[in-house]
């Protein structure tokens, strides 16, 4: 793909396009028209996604006002209490002054600290993000996914850093929250296409095109959408003996829900797919190029040698890597993400400067061709070199992100 269309794609989707949302349809129709124009016909396959709309979200703390964000499905309704800073997740003598309190928590809500504050009886949570050194206060919009909350909901809101700070230095006594909001089922989709091999096998290749509510997604992950499109474009007119299926993927920053929802309902045809290639985040100016195996440890060998003789520095580890290849990787099918790192403080996420600016189209150009190398080794074995087994550590590993297993539990 020419470096000038691929800039062009970055600047056709250079708006928030977050799982769910009409702009989420619109950039999954673009990259539908997009494989047409390759005179290639993809599909879109919906799936059902939990939605909110805010009505109203106020935080109050010792009676003023804070701007906030409530947290989507976390249920409707007001609270009051005790303010209370919970300093450490893990620790269990803080988890037991949760009783009673909102607490604020100076980490993501996850499954598990979300469980513990629940179980250990808070009546509400607040959260904050951004930087205190950026000059801007946005507040990035959040939700109670249904795998952290599993049926239990508490009144949250998210705030920005700089007046979390102000709140715990002025030693904030309560806190009041307030939301009303809409929650329904809605719908996030998969883009799907289809390049038939010489063998009803196939290699699967993944990568996600939604972004959080902050950000255009260049870096994360239009960068890996982009790269899919370009790897289409190329092996429609090279050889495969093995299929192809891409699959862009929705919804992938609200908890790998387009991922998972593929292999639900396509679960009677994953036998057939040999290997997952998996792309979150490439090209950016800075960064050192990761390839995360969730397979027997002879992938990593393999991508080494390979990275060595083509001359292309890589770091290759077993391991789970967050994003679309995790589901694949549990339900039994080898799997590997290719990315490309950068410093922090050289490529933001998840955020506003998550722009084509942090990238550079003949790094991501690179980083297309290296992988689009491997992937035409993979799909034109006479034998799949990778074998279908799935280490036990690394099954312990899924369960773990998955949250079957609490880390560090037998």
């Amino acid at each position: 793909m020419k470096l000038e269309k691929m800039n062009q794609i970055f600047l056709d989707t250079a708006f928030v396009h977050a799982g769910g949302s009409d702009e989420e349809l619109q950039v999954a129709q673009y990259f539908q028209k997009e494989c047409a124009q390759l005179g290639l016909e993809a599909s879109i396959e919906p799936f059902e996604v939990q939605m909110a709309n805010i009505k109203e979200a106020k935080l109050y703390i010792d009676g003023k006002e804070i701007p906030c964000k409530g947290y989507k499905n976390s249920g409707s309704g007001e609270v009051e209490a005790e303010l209370y800073y919970l300093r450490n997740v893990e620790d269990a003598y803080s988890l037991k002054q949760c009783k009673g309190k909102i607490v604020m928590i100076d980490t993501i809500i996850r499954h598990w600290s979300f469980q513990d504050i629940f179980e250990h009886g808070a009546v509400g949570f607040i959260t904050f993000d951004g930087n205190v050194h950026f000059d801007n206060n946005d507040i990035d919009q959040k939700e109670l996914r249904a795998v952290v909350g599993a049926g239990k909901k508490l009144l949250a809101a998210n705030i920005n850093v700089k007046d979390a700070v102000e709140i715990i230095r002025s030693g904030a006594k309560t806190a009041k929250i307030v939301i009303e909001q809409d929650e329904y089922m809605g719908e996030s989709r998969n883009v799907v296409l289809d390049l038939p091999g010489e063998i009803d096998e196939y290699i699967v290749m993944t990568a996600h095109y939604d972004s959080v509510p902050l950000a255009n997604g260049a870096y994360d992950n239009m960068s890996g959408a982009v790269a899919l499109l370009a790897a289409a474009e190329y092996f429609k007119d090279h050889p495969h003996r093995y299929g192809l299926r891409f699959v862009w993927c929705g919804s992938e920053e609200r908890g790998l829900l387009g991922a998972k929802a593929y292999c639900k309902d396509h679960a009677d045809e994953l036998a057939k797919i040999v290997l997952c290639v998996n792309i979150d985040m490439i090209g950016p100016v800075m960064g050192g190029f990761h390839a995360v195996c969730t397979t027997e440890n002879k992938l990593v060998s393999y991508i080494e040698y390979m990275a060595n003789e083509e001359g292309f520095p890589l770091s290759a580890r077993p391991g789970v890597y967050s994003s679309d290849s995790t589901p694949f990787a549990d339900n039994g099918v080898p799997a590997v993400s290719f990315a490309r790192l950068a410093p922090g403080n050289t490529a933001a996420g998840h955020c506003r400067y998550d722009t084509v600016e942090i990238l550079k189209m003949e790094q991501l150009s690179d980083d297309i061709e290296f992988i689009n190398k491997f992937t035409n080794r993979m799909v034109n074995a006479k034998q799949m070199p990778v074998g279908r087994e799935i280490p036990e550590k690394l099954k312990t590993e899924l369960a773990e992100y998955l949250l079957r297993k609490r880390p560090g539990k037998k």
